[in-house]
């Protein structure tokens, strides 16, 4: 069984990037350009980790992972942050709502599927 990544950013670009580089290992990546978006799409589809963006419309990617971290069905579901906030204190926030990792863009595709691996594998 394929593990299915969902993969919230409201750039188009980044969001077909991002699921060329995980679709080319073997996952299955479903997408959204929001925080609520995505949480639609989790409540249809189990997901096995999640790859957000901080700055979105309407659910922001701190509101987004908060909602998780609340959530009995995804409490224990890895979340990494991509988003081109580099300060401390933008990491530090995103560790406090439960990210479990951070990445900043512009990002490498490797670096990416690296740090999937770390916790789909």
């Amino acid at each position: 069984m394929r593990k299915v990544i969902l993969v919230a950013d409201d750039s188009s670009m980044i969001r077909k990037l991002v699921s060329r580089a995980l679709e080319s290992q073997g996952f299955k990546v479903i997408t959204a350009s929001d925080g609520m978006e995505a949480l639609e799409k989790m409540a249809l589809e189990e997901v096995d980790l999640v790859i957000t963006d901080l700055n979105m419309p309407n659910v922001d990617g701190y509101e987004f992972i908060s909602s998780l971290r609340q959530s009995e069905a995804y409490r224990e579901v890895p979340v990494i942050i991509l988003s081109s906030e580099a300060k401390e204190s933008d990491k530090e926030r995103g560790f406090q709502v439960g990210a479990n990792a951070y990445l900043v863009k512009p990002f490498n595709p490797k670096r990416i599927q690296y740090e999937v691996a770390k916790f789909l594998n």
